[in-house]
């Protein structure tokens, strides 16, 4: 049986309703792909501390959520199943820069399709662009 993985992912608007986007590093898995930045939730760690601290360590910036969960999927890859949460979120403190990914870009919904997505963020990118 796969390993399930659960993710929790923070979809950051800014004041010009542009969503952040971060580009997966060559080294990572699924390299050169788009994703909205996050990561693993660790065991006894709710998914909003987990989140916090995510992007704290992959950003250098503070978020606060709006406390409740926008999305969830689950996606199977070939390795293992991604459990996958997303939280709206706005930046508190800081400007978010990649220290894991290779880039970060802000994009309007009507141009999320223009990226290469990791597959189990299609659907969240399907749900924001019906927010336009």
């Amino acid at each position: 049986m796969k390993k399930i993985v659960k993710v929790v992912e923070a979809i950051i608007e800014n004041e010009e309703h542009e969503i952040l986007c971060a580009l997966r590093s060559p080294n990572m898995t699924m390299p050169n792909m788009w994703e909205f930045p996050g990561g693993k939730v660790e065991v006894n760690e709710d998914i909003y501390s987990a989140l916090e601290r995510e992007i704290e360590e992959e950003l250098g910036c503070r978020i606060v959520t709006t406390g409740e969960v926008y999305n969830e999927n689950i996606h199977e890859y070939e390795a293992f199943i991604v459990h996958l949460i997303s939280i709206k979120c706005s930046v508190i403190e800081g400007a978010p820069t990649p220290s894991e990914h290779s880039k970060l870009i802000w994009l309007k919904r009507q141009n999320l399709d223009s990226l290469t997505w990791a597959p189990a963020d299609v659907p969240i990118v399907n749900i924001l662009k019906l927010e336009e």
